[in-house]
């Protein structure tokens, strides 16, 4: 898991082989998670529900086994701590992903805000300059905020 890491910021300009395409998709899934972390800990707060609700998109939108969903966790953790700003996270997710898969990232983390069923100010702040962030507009941020079904409301 700490080679996924080290890939995520340790790339040189290589030939863009299978291999590298798999990696690729390694370190969009420790960006994604990144995110998801950051937006689960704005508020102050990060509960064991929103760490099992990251941990359960994990594993359905990519398909992950429990283990490798916590091993991804964690090391998306640690390049979190690391990083200076969000930017390196959405420049790759921007770089590899369509405008359908990006919103679908914005769904992911509606659905992280809305664990706890409220949206605070940190929260909605930081949704706001994530969907900047991904080159996505307010409408697409509406729309996909609608989609989520939200708790305690």
């Amino acid at each position: 898991m700490i080679d996924l890491v080290k890939k995520f910021f340790g790339k040189s300009a290589q030939v863009d082989t299978g291999n590298q395409k798999r990696e690729n998709y390694h370190d969009i899934r420790v960006a994604t998670c990144a995110i998801l972390l950051e937006m689960a800990n704005i508020d102050g707060e990060f509960s064991d529900t929103e760490r099992e609700d990251i941990i359960s998109i994990l594993k359905k939108d990519y398909q992950l086994s429990d283990e490798y969903a916590v091993e991804l966790l964690e090391a998306s953790n640690k390049e979190l701590k690391q990083s200076i700003d969000l930017w390196q996270f959405t420049n790759l997710i921007n770089q590899n992903y369509s405008t359908e898969e990006r919103i679908h990232i914005i769904e992911m983390i509606w659905k992280i805000v809305y664990t706890d069923g409220t949206l605070d100010k940190h929260e909605d702040y930081l949704v706001h300059k994530l969907t900047n962030l991904l080159r996505l507009n307010h409408k697409q941020l509406i729309d996909a905020k609608v989609k989520i079904p939200r708790s305690g409301y």
